[in-house]
């Protein structure tokens, strides 16, 4: 029996987070990392030739901000989901992240336990926001 196997491109310009996030994928024969980024330009460009299933994109980024970011991959990509991992909680950018195509918004500060679930949660089709959100 096959196993499907998600291709996750993770966008982030912080390197301890981009290798904590490969480490947890390495955990589940079902994630794959297709890809990273360090910034918005780069970020556009791997999407585009990589055709990710998930990306996990980070609200600040150099060159291009997370939010535009997100809406290129939602009109480029239609199928792809976007999960925003990041520092910022203010509810006006999480409500500006799901206007520009998030499927999911994980605090950074909760990875350790929320990140698998995010992702299943967002593959699975469904909206996930990190508990300590403010709503």
């Amino acid at each position: 029996m096959e196993t499907s196997q998600f291709r996750i491109l993770v966008l982030d310009n912080f390197d301890p987070w981009r290798r904590f996030v490969s480490s947890a994928l390495q955990a589940r024969p079902d994630l794959h990392l297709a890809g990273q980024a360090k910034d918005g330009v780069e970020g556009i460009q791997k999407a585009s030739e990589l055709r990710p299933d998930l990306v996990l994109l980070d609200i600040r980024l150099p060159h291009v901000d997370g939010l535009r970011v997100a809406k290129f991959i939602r009109k480029a990509l239609p199928d792809a989901r976007i999960l925003f991992a990041t520092h910022d909680h203010d509810a006006e950018l999480v409500s500006a992240a799901f206007r520009d195509g998030a499927h999911g918004y994980l605090l950074k500060p909760d990875a350790a336990t929320e990140l698998l679930p995010a992702i299943d949660a967002v593959l699975r089709g469904e909206k996930f926001v990190s508990a300590r959100v403010n709503r």
